[in-house]
């Protein structure tokens, strides 16, 4: 930090391995002058993290495209054996949890759903032995899903 003109200039360099963050700024307020800097640099880390997530991402959509070679990116109509690319999936599954599904009633499934600060809960219904789900709405109130 230094004083310039009458104006509080503050300057901030961050060496990281691969990067160097660097942000400066002047205001007649010190504190002023310092959240300045902070929200220049928290929006270089947030673009510095988007660009690493995404090269990541594209990484390991690389990886699975080898391993599964190019069975899903085209396919053959029989008809006029015309050749159909298929754009990449939608949805990306990043996640995938096991879980046994306790016998319970839909008040104490409404309160497990709760503890564990979700928005749903999947159970078995103790009353039918089916699975349903509970469901947080928007409104607040609950919901229940039952199979047909």
């Amino acid at each position: 930090m230094r004083v310039h003109n009458n104006e509080q200039v503050v300057e901030v360099t961050i060496p990281m391995q691969g990067l160097l963050l660097r942000a400066e700024e002047a205001h007649d307020d010190m504190y002023a002058a310092i959240d300045l800097v902070i929200t220049k640099l928290d929006r270089q880390i947030k673009k510095y993290k988007t660009r690493i997530n995404r090269k990541n991402r594209k990484e390991i959509r690389d990886a699975q495209r080898e391993r599964l070679g190019s069975i899903a990116a085209t396919s053959v109509i029989n008809a006029n054996e015309t050749k159909v690319e298929h754009d990449e999936p939608e949805f990306e599954l990043v996640r995938k949890k096991k879980s046994f599904l306790k016998p319970m009633d839909v008040e104490e499934a409404i309160l497990q759903m709760g503890m564990l600060g979700h928005t749903f809960f999947v159970f078995s219904n103790a009353e039918n032995g089916e699975t349903n789900v509970v469901y947080r709405r928007k409104d607040g109130r609950y919901g229940l899903i039952e199979p047909e």
